[in-house]
């Protein structure tokens, strides 16, 4: 497991890069760095990881860097990517925030660019207790639990939300995400219409504006093609 690839998965601003150790048909494993880190962090503690893999699901924290023996889960393939920002991924564009949840739709984008439908993840820190929901690993977990059959925390605490709030931010902040990456697999070249259908679709979808209205509104949110 010394041998390591580089990978580069697209996205809308530039790539997120990530490493890769062991045989890629092996259990998928996504590594998820801490603060200010990158995806290195695991190279002293993947050749660690003992043979053998544990068929069952459940947590393991791990506190500090002690408990490595208790792991099992060679055979794997992983992959430690590194967050926007970070290692070799493309930054954000300039004015725009790094947000916790933005490195959640991160993981979501990079499993699906692996076609990975059920995985194991494996996340260090990222936060402290006073802001638990910082943790990534634990909020994806959280957000998409039918997708990982293992979460592994090293130096975490979890994700912490008040009982009540727990329906709501699941279903807000998945719809959220779900939708973003949706519009972002269906892009397409603008489509160019005439000024009478540009109108009518922008009436069809805002039915509170009248005709004069989305004319006023078209006459700066539309772009005349060289066609005309």
């Amino acid at each position: 497991l010394g041998m390591f690839s580089e990978l580069k998965f697209p996205v809308p601003w530039g790539h997120v890069a990530a490493k890769a150790w062991g045989p890629s048909e092996g259990h998928p494993v996504l590594c998820l760095h801490g603060w200010l880190d990158n995806a290195n962090t695991f190279d002293k503690l993947i050749p660690l990881l003992p043979r053998g893999r544990s068929g069952s699901s459940g947590w393991l924290v791990l506190c500090g860097w002690a408990a490595y023996h208790t792991l099992s889960l060679s055979g794997c393939y992983y992959v430690a990517m590194d967050f926007s920002g970070h290692g070799l991924s493309s930054h954000r564009p300039a004015g725009c925030p790094y947000h916790f949840l933005d490195y959640v739709t991160d993981v979501r984008r990079v499993a699906a660019a692996l076609q990975w439908r059920r995985f194991t993840l494996m996340g260090h820190s990222m936060g402290n207790f006073s802001l638990s929901y910082c943790f990534i690993s634990p909020q994806f977990c959280f957000l998409y639990p039918e997708m990982v059959d293992k979460l592994i925390l090293l130096e975490s605490l979890g994700f912490l939300l008040a009982p009540e709030d727990n329906e709501a931010w699941l279903k807000s902040k998945r719809r959220v995400i779900d939708r973003l990456l949706s519009l972002e697999a269906k892009q397409q070249t603008p489509k160019a219409r005439s000024p009478e259908a540009a109108l009518q679709r922008l009436l069809e979808a805002n039915s509170h504006l009248t005709a004069e209205g989305g004319a006023i509104l078209l006459q700066r949110g539309a772009t005349e093609t060289p066609a005309g």
